[in-house]
């Protein structure tokens, strides 16, 4: 196959549009021929943890409430992008979404689309046990609950937080909810994380949870991120053989997922499941990439590593109507950059940690 080098990834020739505008009507597509599907909806910046590759100690300074997106907002950006521009799957984000008063309200709305999108939420569990059965009820499909040690000292030393018992709770509420496949999202810390991997894979197959591994990404507040620390993939497959677990790769098709997946039987118990590995810095996916976020305040971003951003809460304060609110959207994405460039010598940290970006 002829192959287009632009940085990494590599795009194939054949995804590569000829166009030089964007349309205007049809599929959310960018300049490279890749559709945006998915879209990532920041709900607040603000968070109840402070995780130690996320922010300081003393957490960050969050956005005034008149700069971010009011219910309605939101619900008419969403209505956009599902009926105009094509998006058939929404999660929602923060910082930590739970803390949004309306969050109920707003994924019933968003359930209410047609057609209608399926529902996630990213979140740290820490509040889910009593929200759950409300969220199932209002539409939501499913959770990815972020929870990188199941060691009580550990959880604690990584999010500064005494609540694992509370991110437990959490879990098994939204399973016993139905928001399932329950996920797990764990970011390995690069002092203890091989140690737990493989207890973090014992739990989720003992509880019926599918676990993905995310390297650690350089979107840190402190922009203290280092290549040589972060645990990696590799290391993370290493370690679970090690410990003589059974690892196959998945034969079903990865289509746009970030996530790889295996199929991992644990030896010690006999139990079998999937474990997924979400590389971005060493094995980049960008070029089946099919998400576009939405701030909290407002911004599209068309990649999570993007420098520029659009402006919507500006049109929708303005009085822009529908149309013109679409198609300010397919000009940013149509922009889109190939890939996020964490490996080239010239890559640019956004000035945005990950909780104001969204997951």
């Amino acid at each position: 196959m002829t192959i287009t080098t632009l940085g990494l990834p590599r795009v194939p020739r054949r995804l590569v549009s000829q166009a030089t505008q964007p349309p205007s009507t049809g599929p959310l597509v960018d300049s490279f021929g890749r559709v945006a599907t998915d879209l990532r909806v920041s709900l607040t910046d603000r968070c109840n943890l402070r995780c130690t590759y996320c922010m300081p100690a003393e957490g960050l300074p969050w956005s005034a409430a008149e700069e971010l997106l009011q219910p309605d907002e939101f619900i008419r950006l969403l209505r956009i992008a599902v009926a105009r521009l094509g998006i058939t799957k929404v999660r929602f984000t923060g910082g930590e979404p739970l803390l949004t008063r309306h969050l109920d309200h707003i994924v019933a709305a968003t359930a209410a689309l047609r057609p209608r999108p399926h529902l996630a939420l990213t979140t740290n569990g820490v509040l889910l046990a009593d929200r759950a059965e409300a969220l199932a009820r209002a539409g939501l499909d499913r959770v990815n609950v972020s929870l990188d040690s199941v060691d009580d000292l550990r959880f604690a030393a990584i999010t500064r937080r005494d609540r694992l018992a509370d991110v437990l709770a959490g879990l098994a509420a939204a399973h016993a909810a139905g928001l399932r496949p329950v996920k797990v999202n764990a970011v390995l810390d690069p002092l203890t994380g091989l140690d737990d991997a493989v207890s973090l894979v014992r739990f989720c197959l003992g509880h019926d949870y599918q676990l993905r591994f995310i390297e650690q990404m350089p979107l840190d507040a402190g922009h203290q991120w280092r290549r040589e620390a972060a645990v990696t993939a590799n290391q993370v497959l290493a370690q679970l053989r090690r410990h003589s677990f059974t690892l196959e790769p998945d034969q079903a098709p990865r289509g746009s997922a970030a996530a790889e997946l295996w199929r991992i039987t644990d030896p010690a118990t006999g139990r079998a499941g999937k474990v997924g590995i979400i590389a971005s810095v060493s094995h980049p996916f960008c070029s089946t990439c099919n998400r576009v976020r939405l701030t909290a305040d407002g911004q599209l971003r068309s990649c999570l590593f993007a420098v520029e951003e659009t402006d919507l809460r500006r049109l929708l304060r303005e009085g822009a109507d529908d149309t013109a609110i679409e198609t300010a959207w397919r000009t940013a994405m149509f922009g889109k950059p190939a890939g996020h460039g964490i490996n080239d010598p010239d890559f640019v940290q956004p000035a945005r940690p990950m909780s104001a970006i969204g997951g």
